[in-house]
């Protein structure tokens, strides 16, 4: 009894801090024989104005999100506020630069609670959303292949395979999603039925929410709206990537050298980083980026380490002081109407449904 207890409290131990030493061993990694105080030089010569872009370039790219999330429930409730949905996204984004993947949850959840929504059924909207993301990040890194001066696969040896898998996932859930949605009643009817004898109170559960997942799954009712999701998804890469364009514009250096496809290429491979259980993707960003820059592009490693430092820090600031300035914005817009204020403990006191 006692053994047990001890080794679940080590599985859990280990499940919480794992995001947390993988952080570290990836920043000992990235920044092994890097002069840092050379880094950090580079950084004290950043340009204000260009700051100023980079940060406008990097929250237009999340309001398109927004405004794609927003077109993507509009079957499920038409008059949702971009500001909350906005306010959601970057909320997203502030929790996991904490606590890797818990961002998805807490934004269903404060959207659910701001604008009445099912939460059950903004999780299967996320769902979708994420697939989507997959799809499209995976075909900005195949057109990277195409892109990039040399051969890709060779300088990265590891992107075939990762391409592979991200593809196979995509179309492994748009299945699994399809036979849902076309099977519904069958799961709800027998399958549940039968999973009732083993564990009976986790399929009421799911049962009862069974309809409002199918509602979050299959939320993008006509062929206008589906092709408005592609626009606005490939949208979201082509910011992303001036994003990352503006980025080189930082520093004070020459800057003829800097191309728009070079910026791809580190966007689609960096993002990568982003994608590992990191809080914000820190150290696997940094990995990466540090990677791409010297190995594909030959910059030295100290601009390298302050590019990926910098624009992580940024985005870090941006994400975490915007997730509480919108909070306290959408609550006060919202009390003004006579509707409670939520935060992090009181979007979770009502059943999720």
């Amino acid at each position: 009894m006692i053994f047990d207890n001890f080794k679940k409290e080590f599985i859990k131990a280990i499940k919480y801090s794992l995001p947390f030493l993988l952080m570290g061993v990836f920043l000992v990694l990235a920044f092994y024989n890097i002069d840092l105080s050379k880094a950090f030089g580079y950084i004290q010569k950043i340009s204000w104005f260009w700051l100023l872009i980079y940060s406008a370039v990097f929250l237009f790219s999340h309001y398109i999100r927004a405004v794609r999330w927003k077109l993507m429930i509009k079957s499920i409730k038409a008059d949702t506020s971009l500001l909350t949905i906005f306010a959601s996204v970057i909320i997203g984004y502030g929790v996991n630069c904490v606590v890797p993947r818990l961002g998805e949850v807490y934004k269903g959840l404060f959207l659910g609670k701001w604008e009445g929504l099912s939460r059950t059924s903004m999780f299967g909207s996320i769902i979708v959303e994420r697939v989507i993301d997959i799809f499209f990040f995976s075909l900005a890194a195949v057109i990277s292949v195409y892109i990039y001066s040399g051969d890709l696969f060779r300088e990265l040896t590891w992107l075939p395979l990762s391409i592979t898998i991200a593809f196979i996932t995509v179309f492994v859930i748009i299945f699994i999603l399809y036979l849902i949605v076309i099977k519904k009643n069958f799961i709800n009817n027998r399958f549940f039925s039968y999973l009732s004898n083993y564990s009976p109170r986790t399929v009421n559960f799911i049962r009862e929410n069974f309809d409002s997942l199918i509602e979050g799954f299959s939320s993008i009712k006509t062929t206008k709206d589906l092709l408005m999701v592609i626009f606005y998804s490939a949208l979201i890469i082509v910011v992303y990537v001036l994003n990352t364009y503006t980025g080189f514009f930082l520093f004070n250096v020459p800057t003829g050298h800097f191309t728009f496809a070079m910026a791809w290429v580190l966007m689609t491979i960096g993002s990568i980083g982003v994608l590992i259980p990191t809080p914000g993707g820190t150290g696997s960003y940094h990995i990466l980026t540090i990677l791409v820059l010297t190995t594909l592009y030959n910059f030295n490693s100290e601009f390298s380490a302050a590019y990926a430092i910098l624009t992580h820090f940024i985005s870090y600031v941006l994400f975490i002081g915007m997730t509480l300035f919108l909070i306290i914005l959408v609550n006060r817009i919202n009390q003004k109407k006579g509707a409670p204020r939520e935060d992090f403990f009181s979007v979770f006191k009502s059943r999720m449904n």
